[in-house]
């Protein structure tokens, strides 16, 4: 049962209980879970209370309310490994889920002006920009600048459909050894949130990357624009050590 002597207010006791459930398989995606009556009189606490836990598990997606019928354990969300150095298309081809990558612009040398952040800035590099699409619906967008040096001539090849990672490491012999990202929200605009097909000014998850070989560390910098209504972004820790 709850406690309600415990620091945690009710609901989120619930609320973290409904969560374990759901993980446990206690609730399966696509059922029912009880009425608001039927919790409220197993676990003793007024209505209110379990109305603010299904809020938050609504918000968390873990529940979803269909009018005159119930409250329903949605779906889990695939989780697609944002970092994985197989590249973005492998990452999201190993949820099993059709997956397509329509260049946006073609491979050009050019003079980058820009950002900061961007190692090239004030040299030039290869830039592409290309979307990818799962089921046919889009979920990210990336503009990617490629070292001058460690790529050179890969303007001269069809990119179309074919995995950027993979033709790196067979032409190039290239393979990441590590990297860095940083991740912030941020509201997409113009060419970008119709490509996403979202409103403009909707908040996205907004990263950058940077890519290190054993030749130079940054022979990669790419931003992306990521859709998170489809699919939960993580990234694998490589060390759990404290100095």
């Amino acid at each position: 049962m709850l406690n309600p002597n415990a620091p945690i207010p009710l609901y989120r006791q619930l609320a973290d209980r409904l969560a374990a459930m759901i993980r446990a398989g206690e609730y399966t995606a696509g059922s029912r879970i009880p009425s608001e009556h039927q919790m409220a009189a197993h676990y003793d606490v007024g209505r209110p209370t379990i109305r603010q836990a299904v809020d938050v598990l609504v918000r968390r997606g873990l529940l979803s309310r269909k009018r005159g019928s119930g409250t329903f354990v949605c779906e889990p969300w695939q989780e697609v490994d944002l970092f994985s150095l197989d590249g973005t298309g492998a990452a999201f081809r190993k949820t099993g889920r059709p997956v397509t990558i329509r260049m946006l612009t073609p491979v050009v040398r050019r003079h980058i002006d820009g950002p900061s952040e961007n190692p090239f800035q004030g040299t030039s590099a290869y830039t592409l920009s290309r979307l990818t699409c799962v089921e046919d619906d889009p979920v990210l967008v990336e503009t990617i600048h490629l070292h001058a040096g460690l790529f050179d001539g890969i303007d001269r090849m069809d990119l179309t459909g074919r995995s950027l990672s993979a033709i790196a490491e067979a032409h190039f012999y290239l393979r990441p050894v590590g990297g860095r990202q940083s991740f912030r929200v941020a509201p997409v605009d113009g060419e970008t949130a119709a490509l996403l097909q979202l409103p403009v000014r909707t908040p996205v998850l907004w990263v950058s990357r940077w890519l290190h070989f054993l030749q130079i560390e940054n022979g990669v910098y790419a931003q992306l624009w990521c859709r998170t209504d489809r699919f939960v972004f993580s990234q694998t820790i490589g060390g759990t050590g404290y100095a």
